[in-house]
């Protein structure tokens, strides 16, 4: 599969692929033209590539992650990396769940404001503080 194929129905740019390559994340093989030419499982590696990434994986874990899920096998010490990761994973979907929930009370309160804040707002009054809700 060439790169363009690999970038599109993986959902990355073209760069993206390029620089996992220079990391040593993703490998192509060149045609004769020198063209880079992927195997099919390229998109789905891609794809778990940027997974880890956006759970904040540094290219260095991502790499000792690709072997051991390819390989069969974790290396020594990766395993308490990982699960220290996890960890701080589910610390930061806690932390974006609270922020979510604090967004949509105030989502709620600025479409439906309680009676005492609509009046002050028909009166000219400040508009109601993220207090109310």
């Amino acid at each position: 599969m060439r790169i363009g194929e690999v970038a599109r129905r993986a959902g990355v740019s073209v760069r993206a692929l390029r620089y996992y390559e220079e990391q040593d994340l993703l490998r192509a093989e060149r045609s004769t033209g020198g063209q880079r030419r992927y195997p099919d499982s390229a998109v789905d590696r891609v794809q778990l590539i940027q997974q880890l990434y956006a759970a904040g994986l540094p290219s260095r874990s991502v790499r000792e992650v690709l072997r051991s899920v390819y390989a069969g096998t974790v290396e020594p010490g990766l395993l308490d990396r990982l699960e220290s990761e996890r960890a701080r994973i589910t610390t930061r979907i806690t932390e974006l769940l609270a922020a979510r929930d604090r967004l949509d009370g105030v989502i709620a309160t600025t479409r439906n404001p309680p009676p005492a804040c609509a009046r002050g707002r028909a009166r000219g009054g400040p508009a109601p503080s993220a207090a109310h809700g």
